[in-house]
């Protein structure tokens, strides 16, 4: 089945990434990132709006009481509901020089969320849990970047942009280890690299290509099966939402250099793949 691309709020965002559906409020949310600033749209509408806007928003979640957990600069943690910010953790002062990237929650309400390098040494990827401790994953990330898991939650993704793999470790939901890591797609010497994922019913990976234009559909075993383009070279993250995980947003990069970058660079989009996502896990932090 094909798909075609369905613009839907263009706010030519730098940076535009972490799409998720909020199911209590039936809206999507995506972020700005250096731009601080959050959008949400309203499909029953199609109203959109930009409804946050501060500090860098590397990527959130949202919380099992329907709030956003904001991860920032410095290895910063807000809550924010509707304006009112509330300030989990003031920093991490190992991330003082970088800022939180991708980040997801699990099946218990922890998050994994990893940093960017700094000039002195690479990326990080935590792991949150929802009394508030936090953990190293895994040290030495190029550029932590899309993660996803497994339909029966044996199994988690995580993509290292620069390295340009994406890796799946094997997963353990009642303590959050994760172990016995091995690359599941790996692309040297491209162009492009593999950014923000999401994972549907059928245990296929939807990876984003910054710089490479379009969203690509793994299957379970590593196989590319699909393709879509866009107006728009930075294709940046992807997530499953509506009432029934049929549609699929899309991210884009870019908006301030439409005239390199592409039409579409920088806005929301929308796909009717014709397959099913499952919606993802709420965070519990301090819940």
């Amino acid at each position: 089945m094909t798909a075609e691309p369905e613009l839907l709020a263009d706010y030519a965002c730098v940076t535009g990434e972490g799409p998720l559906w909020h199911p209590a409020e039936r809206r999507v949310y995506w972020t700005d990132i250096p731009a601080g600033r959050l959008f949400r749209y309203d499909p029953a509408s199609g109203d959109h709006e930009q409804c946050y806007e501060g500090e860098v928003v590397g990527g959130f979640t949202i919380q099992a009481d329907g709030a956003l957990l904001l991860f920032g600069a410095r290895g910063s943690v807000r809550l924010w509901c509707e304006g009112r910010l509330t300030t989990v953790l003031d920093e991490i002062p190992d991330e003082r020089d970088s800022r939180f990237n991708d980040v997801i929650a699990d099946p218990r309400g922890r998050v994994f969320c990893g940093t960017m390098p700094t000039r002195e040494r690479l990326g990080r990827l935590y792991r949150l849990d929802p009394d508030g401790t936090l953990t190293t994953v895994l040290e030495g990330v190029d550029i932590s970047n899309g993660m996803g898991f497994t339909p029966d939650r044996a199994g988690f993704y995580h993509t290292d942009s620069n390295a340009r793999t994406i890796t799946r470790y094997d997963y353990d939901e009642e303590t959050g280890a994760l172990a016995n890591g091995r690359v599941f797609a790996r692309h040297p010497g491209v162009p492009w690299v593999p950014d923000g994922m999401t994972v549907d019913a059928e245990g296929a990976v939807w990876s984003a290509r910054w710089d490479g234009g379009c969203l690509v559909r793994y299957t379970p075993d590593g196989k590319e099966d699909r393709r879509i383009d866009f107006p728009a070279r930075k294709v940046s993250s992807a997530v499953f939402g509506g009432d029934d995980y049929t549609d699929l947003y899309v991210t884009t990069a870019g908006g301030n250099r439409k005239e390199v970058e592409g039409s579409g660079a920088g806005a929301l989009f929308r796909l009717r793949p014709g397959v099913r996502g499952v919606p993802e896990f709420p965070s519990r932090i301090g819940l």
